[in-house]
């Protein structure tokens, strides 16, 4: 994978071994710093997309377990086949799974429209992190006003991304989204239709089509 290339690498225990990424035509991939217990994959059986609960069972040290999941939920396709009802039923097994974790952080690209979709299905003892810390800001991860490279895009504003959290034994300390900024010294190229026009236009490239968000938390008991 390209990422093994990089300096950093070796500092983590990755979730998918390289085999198993060339096998596979689709993933989401766990990495940590801290020691892992176990990593577990356990696919949505509604999925047509090939999506799964990824969970991670981190050490920090100590009886304290902090249990860290991901996923990607079915994607919208077109304005007809939005998928809802396979990503709400994909939230709630998620959440029935990790539930029964004491402290446990679920975070992705849930593909979710508060409009569409309804809520965030969090139970007694769940938060959204981003609603608890900055509220009243919209959090858009996909923002084709926003983001430069997609301008070309119709208008779509939305907080796909999210982190939901139940941490009794954590402070919950900031969310903040990165990725804002243009990958300097290079563009990439995209025809549009200007005036009955089709131009060659310059676009700028980030590190996504998604902003990215960072959670920060702190081991209440570490003083």
């Amino acid at each position: 994978m390209l990422l093994q290339k990089s300096g950093w690498w070796q500092e983590y225990k990755c979730s998918l071994s390289a085999r198993m990424a060339m096998q596979r035509q689709y993933y989401c991939m766990q990495m940590s710093k801290l020691p892992v217990s176990s990593f577990e994959c356990i696919p949505f059986s509604n999925s047509v997309m090939e999506r799964e609960l990824c969970v991670a069972d981190i050490n920090i040290g100590g009886a304290t377990k902090l249990v860290l999941a991901t996923s990607h939920l079915e994607s919208p396709c077109a304005w007809n086949q939005m998928y809802s009802k396979e990503r709400v039923t994909q939230a709630n097994a998620s959440m029935r799974i990790l539930d029964k974790f004491r402290n446990v952080i679920f975070c992705g690209d849930m593909n979710w429209d508060d409009k569409g979709d309804g809520p965030f299905p969090l139970s007694d003892g769940w938060l959204d992190a981003w609603a608890e810390l900055k509220p009243g800001e919209d959090g858009w991860t996909y923002d084709t006003r926003a983001n430069g490279m997609l301008a070309g895009n119709r208008k779509l504003q939305k907080r796909l991304d999210r982190f939901v959290c139940k941490l009794p034994d954590f402070e919950i300390d900031t969310i903040e989204m990165i990725g804002k900024e243009a990958i300097p010294g290079i563009s990439h190229y995209k025809e549009k239709t200007v005036r009955k026009v089709v131009q060659n236009i310059e676009y700028p490239v980030l590190p996504s089509d998604h902003f990215g968000l960072v959670l920060s938390i702190t081991y209440a008991s570490s003083g």
